[in-house]
């Protein structure tokens, strides 16, 4: 039973990289934060499509490998589009909190929603 839950280590990295980027964006209140937080959860769930795609003692499939037992090619197409995706999604977040930190000189959650209410009261 030891053995079998130590020898899904991988797993157990991507749920504790997953629980902590979660609890980072959720627990912060600094956009910067949040920011990395999701960039940590992004990562894991990386992790989590790199391991489910990987087949023990298999090869890339490559014409005239010699072997009949290939990779999935699959999984790493598909995450190499994500990270693609997630550093343009980052960029964009990172932007955003910086305009926000010119706009209302801070980049705490509940200090920009109090300036935002108080800006809308005096309109």
């Amino acid at each position: 039973m030891l053995e079998t839950v130590l020898g899904l280590y991988n797993y157990w990295i991507v749920i504790v990289l997953m629980m902590a980027g979660f609890y980072t964006v959720i627990a912060r209140g600094n956009l910067a934060k949040k920011v990395i937080g999701l960039n940590i959860f992004q990562t894991s769930v990386f992790l989590m499509y790199i391991t489910m795609g990987a087949v023990e003692g298999g090869t890339a499939p490559i014409v005239g490998a010699g072997t009949t037992l290939y990779s999935n090619p699959l999984p790493s197409v598909l995450i190499l589009t994500a990270i693609v995706v997630g550093v343009a999604t980052t960029a964009l977040g990172l932007a955003l909190a910086v305009r926000i930190r010119e706009s209302f000189g801070t980049l705490e959650e509940d200090e920009v929603l109090a300036l935002e209410h108080r800006m809308d009261g005096e309109a």
